[in-house]
This record gives C-alpha cells, sequence and structure tokens, in this order.
C-alpha cells in the first residue's frame, strides 16, 4: 500500500490577527494600506512585550518580507510565542510552519489541536498523517472522516486524496468514517465560534488575505507561492525522500471461482450489519466488482440486533478460502463459515 501525497499549497496561507490594542490596530492599518515599515514599527514593541496579536503579524510580516527582511525561522519563533499564548491563527500557523520545516513529529500536537477546532488544512494534514500511519497510530475511519470534513470546506486536495482512500479503505470504515465525519461537523462549527471570539478582540473583521483596500494607490503586492517551504511529505521507507503517488487500485482477479454446491456445508462471511439494507447494498456492489460472485446464493443471517451478509453454499473451507480471496481483492473483510 502506497503512501498518500500531500499538497503543497493546501497547507500555506497568509492572514494578520485581528487587531487588539489601539498600537495593534494602527499596524494593522498601515499594513492595509502598504506601509509595512509602519505596521512593523507598532507592532515590534508589543510583540516583545508579550501582545499575541502583534506577535502573530510580527510572524506574518517576516515570512512575507514586507516590513523586514524575509526570514522563516524568525516567522516561526513569532508564530511559537502568540500560538503558546492560546491564539488560535498563531497555533494554526505554528503548526503547519513546523511540518513545513520538516519537524513533523513535533507540528503534530499542534497541527491536532487545530485540527479538532475544525481548521480544514490541519484536517487534510491530519488525515493524511491517521491513513499512512506517520508519527500518529494509523486509523484509517477517523483519517476518512478528517478528509471528508477537509474536502467539505473546499479544499481541492483533500478532494483528491478522498478518492484515493477510496481505492484502499473498505466499505464498512468509510461508512463508518462518514458517521463519524457527521459528529465532526457539529463539533467543528462550535469550535470556530469559540476561535472566532478569541481571534476577533476588537471585533473587527480578519483580514482574509494580506491585501491592500481599494482605496489605497498601487499597493506593494505580496507574493509567497513560489518562496513558500516546500512540504516534503513522509516516505514509509527511507528513500526515495518523497511520497509516490499511489497506484489505482487494482481490479478484482479475474481467476475462476469454486463453483457453488447445493448442500454444502461452507459459506463466507463479508460483515455484520445493523441494518439489512447495508448488507444488501454491500452484496450488490461486490456483484459487480468481483467476477462470478453474482452465481453465489446471498444469504443474511439474523442475530440479534445485526444481519449477517454471507455467500455460498461450499464444498469445502478451501473452496471458501479461494473466494474470500476474491473478495478480500476488491477491497472487502471476508472469513470462512462452516455451517
Amino acid at each position: 500500500m502506497k503512501a498518500l501525497v500531500m499538497g503543497m499549497a493546501a497547507i500555506t496561507a497568509i492572514s494578520l490577527a485581528a487587531p487588539g490594542a489601539a498600537d495593534v490596530k494602527a499596524g494593522y492599518d498601515a499594513w492595509g494600506q502598504g506601509d509595512y515599515a509602519k505596521a512593523v514599527k507598532e507592532w515590534l514593541p508589543l510583540a516583545e512585550a508579550g501582545d499575541a496579536d502583534a506577535q502573530y503579524n510580527m510572524g506574518q510580516a517576516y515570512r512575507a518580507g514586507q516590513g523586514v527582511p524575509k526570514d522563516e525561522d524568525a516567522a516561526t519563533e513569532w508564530f511559537r510565542k502568540a500560538a503558546e499564548q492560546g491564539l488560535p491563527k498563531a497555533e494554526d500557523t505554528y503548526g503547519r510552519s513546523l511540518f513545513q520545516a520538516g519537524k513533523r513529529a513535533e507540528a503534530m500536537p499542534w497541527v491536532q489541536k487545530s485540527a479538532a477546532r475544525g481548521e480544514p488544512r490541519a484536517q487534510y494534514i491530519l488525515g493524511t498523517a491517521l491513513f499512512n500511519g506517520e508519527f500518529v497510530t494509523k486509523d484509517w475511519v477517523r483519517a476518512y472522516a478528517l478528509m471528508t470534513r477537509a474536502a467539505a470546506s473546499g479544499l481541492q486536495p483533500a478532494s483528491n486524496s478522498l478518492g484515493q482512500m477510496n481505492s484502499y479503505i473498505p466499505v464498512e470504515q468509510r461508512q463508518k468514517g462518514l458517521a463519524l465525519a457527521a459528529e465532526l461537523e457539529k463539533s467543528d462549527k462550535a469550535a470556530a465560534l469559540a476561535a472566532a471570539e478569541i481571534d476577533n478582540k476588537a471585533k473587527a473583521a480578519p483580514i482574509k488575505t494580506i491585501a491592500t483596500p481599494k482605496a489605497a494607490p498601487k499597493p506593494k503586492p505580496v507574493e509567497l507561492a513560489k518562496a513558500e517551504p516546500q512540504v516534503k511529505p513522509v516516505a514509509e521507507q527511507p528513500e526515495p525522500k518523497a511520497l509516490p503517488k499511489p497506484a489505482p487500485a487494482k481490479p478484482a482477479p479475474k481467476a475462476t471461482l469454486p463453483v457453488p454446491q447445493s448442500g454444502g456445508a461452507w459459506r463466507v462471511q463479508m460483515g455484520a450489519f445493523s441494518e439489512e439494507g447495508r448488507a444488501q447494498s454491500l452484496w450488490k456492489s461486490l456483484s459487480g466488482k468481483v467476477s462470478g460472485l453474482s452465481g453465489y446464493q446471498s444469504f443474511y443471517v439474523k442475530g440479534g440486533p445485526v444481519t449477517r451478509l454471507q455467500a455460498g453454499p461450499l464444498a469445502s473451507s478451501a473452496d471458501a478460502e479461494k473466494l474470500c480471496r476474491a473478495i478480500k481483492a476488491a477491497g472487502t473483510d471476508c472469513i470462512p463459515k462452516k455451517m
């Protein structure tokens, strides 16, 4: 199984913290007018005195190279100071900065914190890590849920990765992931509101991207796309360093399946479901993927609150194992059962 490749632009963003103190507001206004040197002059004393908004904005100034020389290390240090004071924007940016700098293990706690607040780029990073089992325990259900949430925000690389996950994650785990994504959507909204209250101390709408107001004459543009550090995905092997793109899922093998035997004592079981309709849907899906499977009889065996999907009958355990291998190749777990 190949690892997911992480898109670079998906985790890069620039924004300013909402102005709080009067001098932070003065710097904020100067920045909007393209006077970056004045903005830095207003923010630096406040940042050195411990103002989290000013510290975050100094980080953005060093990252963009506006008003100060471009210095990614200095930017990351200012983001760290603001993040450690609990400024959500700074936590988000600091985690991504560490990740981009190759300090992925150090970045992961911050990424997890941002993802728990519903930040889409953090959900994308954490979803990729959970799928690959990098720096966190592999968890395909949660990976699918987080990637679903990130894709729902409009993050295109997350949509691409979600398509790749569909080629590897069994349908039952994907269904659990979708159910978890619905739960996360509710908590994401509540967390976003809480973060907005912290980020908007002065009740001023934050600037989404660094840009000059329409009234300002020909402001100096910020160009960061080419200068941003590249995020090199973590390979499962020491070499190569970059993660290869997952190969498309292989089609189910076309090997001849064992012949169904009337009265045979063996079946194969493909899962247990709380609703019979889900078992029927899986059977219909597998019948289209596994050549010859439709020639077997499907059984919906009820036991307590669940319905078990089985197929057969088969003459021997060897035949059941052979059929199971074909079903597993199509992405669904399967076990032989003697009746």
